[in-house]
C-alpha cells in the first residue's frame, strides 16, 4: 500500500511547491545543514533564530509541562518546516523542537525569512497554508491521545514517521517512543508486541520495520488520515 504522503528523495516539498518566483526569491538564502539526531531546533520560550526545511529525517515538536512531563505535539519531515511561530509572527514557542530521526536539510535565518515574507504575499500565503496543515495534525494528535487505545496511537505514529522516511525501517527505541506517546516504557512494549503479533511490524533493538502498512492503517482507525488529506489539499 503506498504512503499517504510521498515526496521526491532529497527534496523539501514545501520549497518544491512554491511558485517559481518565490523559489527564486528564497533559494539564495538557504544553506545546506546536517540534522543530527537530537539536534535542538527550538527551545521553550526562546526566540527562534533559524528555520529548517528538512530534506530527510524527522523533527519533533514536544510540549513541555511541569515536573518534566513531555509529550509530542506534532512532527514534520521533508513535507514541512520548523519555525511556524515565525510564519505567524509569534517569534517564539513554549514547545521544544528537535531532530528525532537524523537527516539533512536547508536552513534560513528567521529574520531573513520574515523579510522575504514581507515582500511576497504569495510566499506568506504558502507558508500559512502549511501552518494550517500542521495545526490540523496537532489537533488530531490531541484527539488520538485523548480517545484512542495505545496500539492505535502507536500505529498512527509509526505511519506518520513512515510517510516521511525512505524505506520501511525506523530507528527508534522504546524509551523514545514512550516520551513521544506520553506513556510508560512498559506500555510501548505491550503496544509493540500487539502490533507485531498481528504481523504489522517487526521490532528488534532500536529498530521497527513496517511489514504491513495497510494493516497498520486499519489498526490506526480514524486517528490517521485527516491531517494527511488536509496537507495534500493545502500544499499538494
Amino acid at each position: 500500500m503506498p504512503k499517504r504522503l510521498s515526496f521526491s528523495h532529497g527534496e523539501n516539498n514545501l520549497i518544491a511547491t512554491l511558485p517559481e518566483p518565490d523559489r527564486v526569491l528564497i533559494e539564495p538564502h538557504l544553506k545546506a545543514v546536517d540534522l543530527d539526531l537530537g539536534k535542538s531546533l527550538e527551545k521553550p520560550g526562546e526566540t527562534v533564530e533559524t528555520v529548517y526545511f528538512p530534506l530527510s529525517g524527522v523533527g519533533s515538536m514536544v510540549a513541555v509541562g511541569s515536573k518534566g512531563r513531555r509529550i509530542e505535539a506534532g512532527l514534520f519531515g521533508r513535507e514541512g518546516m520548523s519555525g511556524s511561530t515565525i510564519v505567524t509572527a509569534a517569534e517564539r514557542s513554549p514547545h521544544e523542537t528537535f531532530i528525532q530521526v537524523a537527516g539533512h536539510g536547508l536552513s534560513i535565518e528567521a529574520g531573513r525569512l520574515r523579510e522575504l515574507m514581507d515582500t511576497s504575499p504569495s510566499l506568506t500565503r504558502h507558508l500559512l497554508r502549511y501552518t494550517q496543515a500542521l495545526f490540523t495534525q496537532t489537533a488530531h494528535t490531541a484527539l488520538s491521545n485523548g480517545q484512542a487505545k495505545l496500539e492505535e496511537r502507536l500505529a498512527r505514529w509509526l505511519l506518520m514517521c513512515h510517510d516521511r522516511l525512505d524505506g520501511d525501517d525506523l530507528e527508534l527505541t522504546h524509551d523514545f517512543l514512550a516520551v513521544m506517546l506520553g506513556v510508560r516504557r512498559a506500555g510501548v512494549t505491550v503496544g509493540t508486541h500487539l502490533l507485531e503479533g498481528k504481523g504489522l511490524i517487526r521490532a528488534v533493538r532500536k529498530r521497527i520495520t513496517i511489514m504491513d502498512r495497510e494493516g497498520l492503517e486499519v489498526e490506526a482507525q480514524q486517528s490517521y488520515g485527516v491531517p494527511e488529506s488536509e496537507y495534500i489539499r493545502l500544499i499538494g
